[in-house]
């Protein structure tokens, strides 16, 4: 009922917002664009207070805290801009950044071409049972805050502010972290210019992006996930050139380097690195579901970008790997680049100079900068959709949530492009690039334990709708792998944090020491004190919500249980007249 509510409010009155001012005479007249432009930073109505009063007074008692964090996240001021054109893009390209293409060269090194490739596939298994089950969540509740508002409402609160802050943590420090990318990648070019002048280039470029309307958002998000996408897919065909001896060289690479220097650099503890090395790449993944309540007609949009993670993780990543593990031997010098954004440690580059391909590794430099803006502006759209969904559950200052009438969350962006300046001070020396660590420190562990709520959340949905006496056939989106894909998901997860801690124990290549345990494994007692943290504040110290007790109606798509069986089944019945070709096509996509 929430949902319902409040999106009919925004109905009424949103075509109205830019087309009309209210003079002090309280009539409407037509409004120039430079008017329109200023009154878009105007706060945006109040669904949400209106609401929260009116039930007031029907109930006649004051809502606890996860009735107004579900009716909160439901009623939000965000607008649905989104098609599925961006969807889609945002779906395959948001985690294709430095984590691919720089990232791959120090997994290569540490973990060997049989490494990298057992990590990430493994990881692409829990990352495809993971996005199935958030899959099912955002299409059910579109609602503002996505899998931060699922872990409150499904698990406890406590839960949802521990993960949803540490989400925020997680790319608020990757703005920063990018651009020093950024400016480290024009190096390649020219080495002369102090780098800070192309920090504030950067910079400036994403705040602008940033403060435009959603739609905006996505359209630059389909430009740059577009040229990651074919970059992407001209690297795999080169490569497969370059292996079968088609290079300028005419040398056959095969899979030598798999025989010499050998397929695993540190044996078995190398694996387990690049297995956590893995897990981050794949970070970002999960920010479709924040976009669940600015996507348009997401019934239809979600699944069809939900789904499309299956092929970017077997085509991009695997393909990838596979690639670079023919063509670098792990042991290359270039592989070990002075720090995690060196774009010169690229495995992708140095694969192409292998070749004897010249002018090509230019172009892969240019991708790799792409990316740096891409994944930028990705994390500041994370980090704001994460704030203001905190802010509309009551676990962040209220003026956080600003929001104003173009459907921006403004103070929230504006926190983390200001931050953003981070970046001048990260690069200058060792101390302070030591500084920047702790901070990646933080949150180093972020996508693991968001992995790991949605997992469960989607496990804790499913048991309350068996206990309420309700059906799954409600369900207009349902995980191809079910609850049991999920427990997957969640064992595999877990099972990375313990990776993570023995590597972080027993870190390569040095003896066990504090400096490298906690920067490695300070996320998990940063997320365990947060939650203690919102404990104490709100002395509420249990620990789960019952399944009874579970409130699975609030935010959910308005939709008639059996109009949605017979669209399905008119589906179902168009679909099974086209190819075995399509049919399979539309199940994965």
């Amino acid at each position: 009922m929430g949902l319902d509510m409040g999106l009919d409010k925004h109905s009424k009155v949103e075509n109205e917002r830019f087309n009309f001012s209210t003079t002090t005479s309280g009539s409407e007249q037509p409004s120039s664009p430079w008017q329109n432009f200023k009154n878009s930073f105007k706060p945006a109505l109040e669904p949400n207070e209106h609401y929260l009063t009116t039930t007031t007074k029907k109930d006649e008692r004051e809502l606890t805290d996860i009735e107004r964090i579900n009716i909160n996240a439901a009623n939000t001021n965000l607008q649905r801009k989104l098609k599925i054109r961006h969807l889609q893009m945002i779906s395959i390209g948001s985690s294709i950044g430095t984590g691919l293409f720089v990232g791959t060269g120090q997994a290569l090194a540490n973990g060997g071409p049989a490494g990298i490739v057992i990590a990430w596939i493994i990881t692409a298994t829990a990352v495809f049972a993971t996005m199935q089950g958030l899959g099912e969540l955002a299409v059910t509740f579109p609602v503002s805050g996505g899998f931060n508002l699922y872990a409150s409402k499904f698990l406890e609160p406590g839960i949802g502010f521990a993960v949803g802050w540490n989400y925020f943590l997680q790319f608020f420090v990757l703005l920063p972290l990018e651009l020093v990318a950024g400016a480290i990648t024009v190096k390649y070019w020219n080495n002369s210019i102090n780098s800070d002048v192309f920090v504030i280039i950067f910079w400036i470029v994403i705040v602008i992006l940033t403060n435009l309307p959603v739609s905006w958002y996505g359209e630059a998000e389909f430009v740059f996930s577009m040229i990651k996408i074919l970059a992407v897919i001209g690297f795999i065909i080169l490569g497969i050139v370059l292996i079968c001896g088609g290079g300028p060289n005419h040398k056959f690479v095969g899979g030598k380097y798999w025989h010499n220097p050998g397929p695993f650099a540190n044996g078995f503890k190398g694996v387990l690195s690049v297995i956590v090395t893995a897990s981050f790449s794949y970070g970002g993944t999960e920010m479709i579901a924040l976009t669940a309540a600015e996507t348009n007609s997401p019934r239809k949009s979600l699944p069809k970008a939900i789904k499309q993670v299956f092929f970017r993780i077997l085509i991009f990543y695997i393909g990838s790997i596979i690639m670079i593990s023919c063509l670098v031997p792990y042991n290359d010098s270039r592989l070990f680049g002075k720090s995690s954004v060196d774009a010169t440690a690229s495995a992708f580059t140095i694969a192409i100079v292998n070749g004897g391909i010249k002018g090509l590794p230019s172009v892969i430099n240019a991708v790799i900068l792409i990316s740096v803006l891409s994944v930028g502006n990705a994390s500041v759209y994370a980090t704001s959709r994460s704030l203001n969904s905190l802010a509309e559950q009551g676990m962040a200052p209220k003026w956080t949530g600003y929001i104003d009438r173009a459907g921006r969350p403004l103070a929230a962006i504006w926190i983390s492009d200001i931050f953003g300046l981070f970046a001048l001070i990260a690069a200058k020396n060792d101390a302070q690039e030591a500084a920047f660590n702790w901070l990646l420190a933080l949150s180093g562990l972020s996508s693991i334990f968001t992995w790991m709520s949605i997992n469960m959340s989607h496990i804790r949905f499913r048991r309350a709708m068996s206990v309420q006496g309700r059906d799954i056939t409600e369900l207009p989106f349902r995980s191809q792998v079910g609850v049991w894909g999920s427990w997957y998901g969640f064992i595999l997860n877990f099972l990375f944090l313990v990776a993570q801690f023995y590597i972080a124990l027993f870190p390569l290549g040095t003896k066990p020491n504090a400096y490298d345990f906690f920067l490695g494994y300070l996320g998990l007692p940063v997320v365990l004190v947060s939650w203690l943290g919102y404990k104490i504040w709100k002395n509420d110290w249990r620990l789960f919500i019952r399944a009874g007790d579970i409130d699975i109606d609030t935010g959910r798509v308005n939709i008639d249980p059996d109009i949605l069986q017979q669209e399905i089944a008119e589906e179902k019945a168009a679909l099974a007249e086209k190819s075995i070709f399509v049919r399979i096509y539309n199940f994965w996509c």
